[in-house]
């Protein structure tokens, strides 16, 4: 039909959109929480990127799922504020004939959220974990970041280097400080670099330096000038990947029903499952009361959404606090807002009916 060919279209093109929208706006906060942290040196400054591509693939269900959602509502909305809406009433359909439209428009969405829900997210997490573990165990000189003071893994010395060059083999200008049994040391130089021995260690070469050594407050500092001052270079033992729910596989889960596995497997399954009801929630939510102002629908479907999601993050936790059984978790909030979509459905209908005064 022409309504269903032009709705589709519609919703197609304002998607992309929104989809945009959201998901600049996202990746914009992330990439500024991320470089925040980089410029305090806990997070390297080249790993920046991939967690940024981790979080992006981990905030993809609930960017679609929104996106969906308020494509349909703003579509709809639009054809409410112009009278169009009335004149497809007035041509013999009613509020349900939307269904449809809508159900082909949200029905591969629907597919694409559930795959990255049970399967992409959870990947993306598990590789997220695994690649902090290894920037965890890289060594000192590895985790460098110029014009930054930094700490090392054992928390003993505090270093500050002006550059490095592209292999992060050398540095130059080089500030180390270092504190034991109350004395403190200071070592300076020009330029450094790593060498690797015969049986496999690697060393620190400091060159063209100077090194104070004494205790704070007394006068019997001790300064040693040096030409080359070497220093073995601990490596950190590889730490094992997060365990995390939210990192595990949904097979994993399945194959393991404690409270905690769940309880994610409640969250997994209700986003998906969320994006449907809200894209049928949209239809009669995008009534427009002339009387009551453009954006008083939009509010309530704002605040629609938001108790929605918190409403499943609730049942998530009494699932796995034990307080709530996971049938229950699974269905109860879904059934709810299927009850509120079926109440406003028919009053939205009754009311179309008063107006067109059938």
């Amino acid at each position: 039909m022409i309504f269903q060919r032009a709705l589709l279209r519609e919703f197609a093109s304002l998607a992309g959109a929104v989809f945009m929208t959201l998901f600049v706006i996202a990746l914009t906060t992330q990439l500024v929480r991320l470089l925040g942290r980089a410029a305090g040196g806990q997070v390297p400054s080249d790993a920046v990127i991939a967690f940024l591509g981790f979080f992006a693939l981990g905030a993809l269900p609930i960017l679609l799922s929104l996106t969906m959602f308020i494509s349909v509502l703003l579509t709809l909305t639009r054809g409410w504020r112009d009278s169009e809406m009335v004149i497809w009433f007035s041509s013999g359909l009613s509020l349900a004939s939307w269904l449809k439209p809508v159900t082909l428009f949200a029905l591969p969405q629907v597919a694409l959220i559930t795959a990255l829900s049970l399967i992409i997210s959870p990947w993306a997490a598990q590789m997220a974990g695994q690649y902090a573990k290894r920037l965890e165990s890289r060594d000192d000189v590895s985790r460098v970041t110029p014009g930054v003071f930094g700490e090392t893994s054992n928390k003993d010395r505090v270093y500050f280097v002006e550059s490095v060059s592209g292999d992060s083999s050398s540095v130059q200008n080089v500030f180390v400080s270092s504190a034991r049994d109350k004395r403190i040391s200071v070592s300076m130089s020009r330029s450094g670099h790593t060498e690797l021995a015969e049986n496999g260690d690697r060393f620190i070469v400091l060159e063209n330096g100077r090194r104070y050594e004494g205790v704070p407050g007394e006068a019997d500092f001790r300064i040693t000038e040096f030409d080359r001052y070497a220093a073995r270079i601990e490596t950190r033992e590889s730490a094992e990947p997060s365990t995390s729910p939210k990192a595990l596989s949904t097979l994993t889960l399945l194959a393991d029903p404690t409270n905690t596995h769940l309880a994610e497997l409640v969250w997994r399954i209700g986003i998906p499952v969320s994006s449907l009801v809200l894209a049928f929630l949209a239809i009669p939510m995008s009534f427009v009361n002339p009387r009551a102002g453009r954006s008083a629908n939009l509010l309530f479907a704002v605040f629609t959404y938001i108790v929605y999601n918190n409403l499943l993050s609730v049942s998530q936790a009494r699932v796995a606090q034990g307080r709530l059984d996971f049938a229950v978790g699974c269905t109860l909030v879904h059934v709810g807002m299927v009850l509120l979509l079926v109440f406003m459905f028919a009053q939205r209908m009754q009311l179309i009916r008063l107006r067109l005064g059938r």
